[in-house]
């Protein structure tokens, strides 16, 4: 059981972390959250590890995804660089205590 809660709360931030925590992307939560709660009930051993590991996966696919796009952006390679300005401008402008205003 402690496994099973430790996988849910690294896939909640993998979501958070890497898709957003916005309103917009709040169904990707909720549909997590609804899967988790759906199969409580499973009592079959190979079906909950084989649930565990698709979601051990699945955060897995996140984090990679999103270190793959730092990557690029670090080493210059022609992927869309607006992101990455607003976040450096972001943190450059919070360095010294302004905030950026929402565009």
């Amino acid at each position: 059981m402690e496994l099973i809660a430790k996988v849910y709360r690294h896939l909640l931030k993998a979501v958070k972390n890497q898709l957003g925590k916005e309103e917009s992307q709040r169904h990707f939560r909720d549909f997590i959250t609804q899967e988790f709660r759906k199969n409580v009930e499973l009592s079959d051993l190979s079906s909950i590890q084989q649930k565990i590991r698709l979601a051990h996966d699945y955060t897995f696919l996140l984090n990679s995804v999103h270190h793959h796009k730092d990557l690029l952006f670090s080493y210059n390679i022609a992927v869309d660089r607006s992101d990455e300005m607003k976040r450096t401008l972001g943190k450059s402008a919070a360095s010294v205590g302004l905030q950026l205003p929402d565009v």
